[in-house]
């Protein structure tokens, strides 16, 4: 398996894109991010994930159309791209091993 080098945030974000689907913009990324995971999340911070998450490949952006109720400014939507989704598929495969691998005395003391 290839090795894929996305970091939990960059996780998060991506599936919260994935998520989103059709409305997946900076302001609707950052309050799902926020509603589910009950962690606070900065702009910069979410900017950042767009940028290197592009540079990656695993999303692209448009920009829509400009609104009045915006002042004009167009909102950047992202989507996961298919090499996105191949890098997600792969990670849950991999994480379901580790928690296939993991002995029941361990999780038994869950309880």
């Amino acid at each position: 398996m290839k090795k894929t080098q996305l970091g939990e945030f960059e996780e998060i974000v991506l599936l919260t894109i994935a998520v989103l689907n059709e409305e997946a913009y900076g302001i609707a990324i950052k309050k799902e991010i926020e509603d589910r995971i009950n962690r606070g999340v900065s702009i910069g911070a979410l900017q950042t994930a767009f940028k290197r998450m592009e540079d990656k490949g695993f999303v692209s952006s448009i920009l829509g159309e400009p609104t009045q109720k915006r002042g004009g400014k167009r909102k950047r939507y992202y989507s996961i791209t298919s090499y996105g989704l191949k890098t997600l598929d792969e990670i849950r495969d991999i994480r379901a091993q580790l928690w296939s691998a993991i002995p029941q005395t361990i999780l038994d003391y869950r309880k």
